[in-house]
């Protein structure tokens, strides 16, 4: 067995081979740890504050081990960071020449008949849709891998993509006329053929998990299985475990039909009108409903006068071009793919109709969008499955965050996933957070669910960023509120002549802000959900993050809302079992944006009084990190004034 102490030591190989590394104790227990799991074929969870370094620590020993490893990542930025920059690294430290492959879900990948068909048919909803297929097309004739990631100068956005990339759906599958140069397919190849890949929860948990895809064999071939940014797995899991039906996906199943009827089947125009009687029932199944965002159970349906009709008359129209479909499907491979797909949903549609079963609770529930409505049946719990995933065959499963406890505790993770035998490891940050950081709850706001709570944490807000000159992030838990605080805010800087750049979630691609962020040095970010985690401003352009209130979760959201009866109905204590250690978890990540870095400094300010009032707010406060804490403004004043004074000591002063 490697000597781990050696590589992780100061005079040690990932020493040599890395430039600014430098041993940190809380990487070595980890990378222990680790080890020992892999060894052992055993299940460990291993949290590790930020700084740790901990993708180097299970990176070292997976790469030692000698068996197949599959990593899973929370996004696709960081499964490329991963395989550009870690595992490279990794390599180097071992001298390993380990092979190593990136695998992501097909809708990555460009597609030779999707995009060949499109550019032929020349019909776009875009202006410039057209110009960037061009450009699509002549990057897969270069490309090796066709991973629109590496297209420059094509935004990954681009709406165009949706022209040149297949879905699980659409797929040709071995009837594709290019499938022996399909980009999927070599992608494929190369995962099964390496030692290490590195793969995304969402594509983890549809292909290698749910065989919905060609690489099921990956999974029960590896020794190792690293799941990264492990708080997302209970929630990722339900959506795959769960089951989807949207008008989106029955217009792209109408119009698909539309067009290949018109090529393949000119003579049969009954199938055109079907594809267009389903697009019409579909747009007004959407129509049943306001305009605004809705969430509802199926039960809450009943009061929408016009859903059972408009329900019924959907299903009938996609009964429809099925049957029509099916006489059809024979001539063309098109064809038959749009029979298949409609067969998939007529058979989700049925199974979402349906009630209940008892062995295997869920929620059946509605969302639309301004111009979608999506019909889901999440189950209320993927411990089942999950857990006896874990213990299938003999394999070493290393689930790792920087939030996976709660003061130490791994129940709640445990709870969700459904694991009962597991080695557990909290480290924390190398980070001096007393020196590096105060966290403020200012005194006097009123209660978070007022009407004039934001307007408040507002007013709360100006001061500091006053003292900070901007440099902040502020993160709220409702989209909402956040579009009330923009209001504010935009009056507040003109009224002060302020010139920090305001901006706002939603307004441009999350890269492109982040980006503007940084080159601005003195902005104020505006964010919800998807700026609480993921995000890694280091430096002195992000100084101060303002937290609006504690991240409950909507308790009238139908899940949530059933799951807590769930928990109530089996005896559990829904608050303290499943809501607080979740308000937890999420707070800790909204923390952890502030302090990236040791030589980072920063104010972390939470708006909600409920941490300092509620006999619970102190298993919250024990979950951030262990910075300075202070009611008074004029602590914060102190902190800054150290700062443009050249000094980094601890703030004076204190609750």
């Amino acid at each position: 067995m490697v000597d781990l102490k050696h590589l992780f030591s100061p005079e040690g190989p990932c020493a040599a081979a890395l430039p600014g590394w430098r041993a940190r104790p809380q990487q070595l227990a980890m990378a222990e740890a680790v080890e020992r799991a892999v060894a052992d074929r055993q299940v460990l969870l291993a949290e590790a504050g930020t700084g740790t370094g901990k993708t180097l620590a299970y990176l070292i020993p997976a790469l030692l081990s000698g068996g197949k490893v599959v990593i899973s990542t929370g996004t696709k930025a960081l499964q490329d960071q991963l395989f550009h920059r870690d595992l490279p690294a990794a390599r180097r430290a071992l001298k390993s020449p380990v092979k190593v492959a990136l695998l992501k879900g097909r809708a990555n990948y460009v597609c030779h008949h999707h995009l060949q068909r499109n550019l032929a048919d020349g019909r776009f909803t875009q202006r410039d849709d057209a110009a960037w297929l061009q450009k699509i097309a002549r990057f897969a004739e270069t490309s090796s891998s066709g991973d629109r990631a590496e297209a420059e100068g094509i935004p990954e956005d681009a709406n165009a993509w949706h022209y040149a990339v297949s879905s699980r759906d659409t797929c040709l599958g071995s009837e594709c006329s290019h499938f022996k140069d399909c980009f999927v397919m070599q992608a494929r190849k190369n995962a099964l053929d390496a030692e290490v890949v590195v793969v995304n929860h969402h594509l983890f948990f549809a292909d290698l998990w749910l065989k919905d895809e060609g690489v099921a064999e990956l999974l029960p071939a590896c020794n190792t299985v690293v799941l990264d940014e492990a708080h997302q797995l209970a929630e990722t899991a339900a959506q795959f475990f769960g089951e989807t039906v949207s008008v989106g996906q029955l217009l792209d199943l109408a119009g698909d039909s539309k067009r290949v009827a018109a090529v393949k089947a000119g003579d049969f125009p009954a199938l055109r009108r079907a594809a267009e009687d389903l697009a019409r029932a579909a747009r007004d199944l959407r129509l049943v409903f306001p305009q605004n965002p809705l969430k509802a159970t199926a039960a809450d349906l009943a009061r929408y006068e016009k859903w059972p009709d408009a329900l019924k008359h959907m299903r009938a129209a996609l009964d429809d071009l099925a049957k029509l479909l099916e006489t059809q499907a024979e001539r063309d491979a098109d064809l038959k793919n749009c029979f298949e797909r409609a067969q998939n949903v007529q058979a989700t549609l049925a199974s979402w109709q349906r009630d209940d079963e008892p062995d295997h609770p869920r929620v059946r529930w509605l969302e639309t969008t301004p111009s979608s409505l999506l019909l889901h049946a999440t189950p209320l719990s993927v411990g089942a499955m999950f857990g006896a995933k874990l213990t299938e065959r003999a394999q070493a499963w290393v689930l790792t965050s920087a939030t996976l406890a709660v003061g130490g505790d791994f129940t709640h993770l445990k709870t969700r996933l459904g694991i009962e035998e597991a080695a557990t490891l909290c480290v924390d940050s190398p980070f001096d957070y007393p020196r590096q950081g105060v966290l403020y709850v200012p005194q006097g706001l009123p209660a978070p669910n007022t009407p004039e709570f934001t307007e408040a944490v507002v007013n709360a807000a100006l001061p500091v960023l006053e003292i900070s000159r901007g440099r902040a992030f502020i993160l709220f838990t409702s989209l909402r509120a956040l579009d009330k605080a923009r209001d504010l805010l935009e009056a507040a800087f003109k009224f002060r002549g302020w010139d920090y750049p305001l901006l706002v979630q939603g307004e441009a691609p999350k890269n492109e802000l982040l980006a503007r962020f940084q080159q601005a040095g003195n902005a104020v970010l505006l964010g919800s959900q998807s700026f609480w985690e993921g995000v890694d401003v280091p430096g002195d352009a992000l100084s101060v993050v303002i937290i609006d209130k504690l991240p409950f979760q909507p308790p009238d959201d139908p899940v949530v809302a059933a799951r807590i009866a769930h928990l109530e109905k089996s005896g559990g204590k829904p608050f303290m079992d499943y809501q607080l250690p979740h308000a937890a978890i999420t707070l800790k990540q909204g923390a952890g944006r502030l302090i990236r870095t040791e030589t980072d400094r920063g104010v972390l300010m939470i708006c909600d009084t409920r941490l300092a009032d509620k006999p619970y707010g102190r298993l919250l406060l024990n979950a951030l990190p262990a910075m300075t804490r202070t009611r008074k403004l004029e602590v914060v004043e102190r902190f800054f004034a150290a700062e443009r004074k050249g000094r980094v000591a601890a703030p004076a002063g204190g609750k």
